[in-house]
């Protein structure tokens, strides 16, 4: 085998390789969303049942309306476009 053959077959192989790997994780879902899905079907694993520190509640409580409509602005627009 030539020089010029194993460089063009190198390079090629090295292309694929790169592809192959680019794709692998394309299929994955991303971790929130499995955490997402475990609250589906157990959802008394992802509530807090335990008592809060002071101003604690009342952050959380903001922190959820804040996300909340940060979720519906995004879900508006998406349905728009």
């Amino acid at each position: 085998m030539s020089i010029q053959a194993f460089s063009r077959c190198a390079a090629i192989l090295s292309v694929v390789v790169f592809i192959a790997g680019c794709g692998a994780g394309a299929n994955k879902p991303p971790v929130a969303a499995e955490r997402n899905n475990d609250c589906k079907w157990y959802r008394s694993s992802c509530l807090y049942e335990g008592s809060y520190e002071p101003g604690e509640r009342d952050y959380a409580e903001r922190e959820a309306k804040r996300l909340n409509l940060a979720q519906t602005i995004r879900l508006t627009r998406s349905t728009w476009q």
